[in-house]
This record gives C-alpha cells, structure tokens and sequence, in this order.
C-alpha cells in the first residue's frame, strides 16, 4: 500500500462521497430521485467509490471498526457494478437516505 494512502486517507474518501450524495439527495422524495436518470448515475458511481475506499481499509481497521457492515457496503457495489440495469431504486435511496449518514457520521466520529 501507497505510504501516502493510509486509513485516513480512504476515510476521507468515503466521507467526501458520502457528502456528496447526500447533500444532492436530503432534498429529494422517491419519486425525485428515480426521474433523475443522470443522479441516478452519478449516485451509483459514488456508492461504487465508497465501496472501492471501504475495501482499501486495513483488516485492524474494520475489525476495530466493526459496527459498520463492511460485506453490505461490498455487496452493494457487487450489485451496482453487476446487475446495473436490476437495481431496486427503493433500496438505494433507502440506503443514501438512512444509511449513508449513519455511515457518515459514524466515521466522521472515528477518523
């Protein structure tokens, strides 16, 4: 691993896309949400990012830090990047909306 790209490093990152999303999403009902194909794009690409960073943590970080569901945060890139087309929007926008400030503020405590 790069010196210079430790765990704070991939914290920040998820962090700052997390920010990201959310702050183009608190707004947004459902219905909003699904009619922008183009946040809709740009969600899934951050969610991807998110899940890249997570999986560049160290092994003593997320076993110290094991109140997050690392495999959820894995599995819904999988999902993303392999079933695209077949996403459950109501399960991504659930996710943006209740779990991704959790997931926010929890490492914003811990970093």
């Amino acid at each position: 691993m790069d010196n210079a790209k430790d765990d704070r490093y991939y914290l920040s990152k998820i962090i700052d896309n997390a920010s990201f999303v959310i702050g183009h999403t608190q707004k947004l009902s459902p219905d909003q949400f699904a009619a922008d194909d183009v946040l809709i794009d740009s969600v899934m690409f951050r969610l991807v990012q998110i899940s890249e960073s997570a999986s560049k943590l160290t092994a003593d970080f997320k076993q110290k830090n094991n109140r997050v569901d690392w495999q959820a945060i894995n599995g819904l890139r999988n999902r993303i990047v392999h079933d695209y087309g077949r996403v459950d929007l109501s399960i991504i926008y659930q996710t943006v909306r209740e779990d991704l400030p959790r997931l926010k503020e929890y490492l914003l405590s811990v970093k």
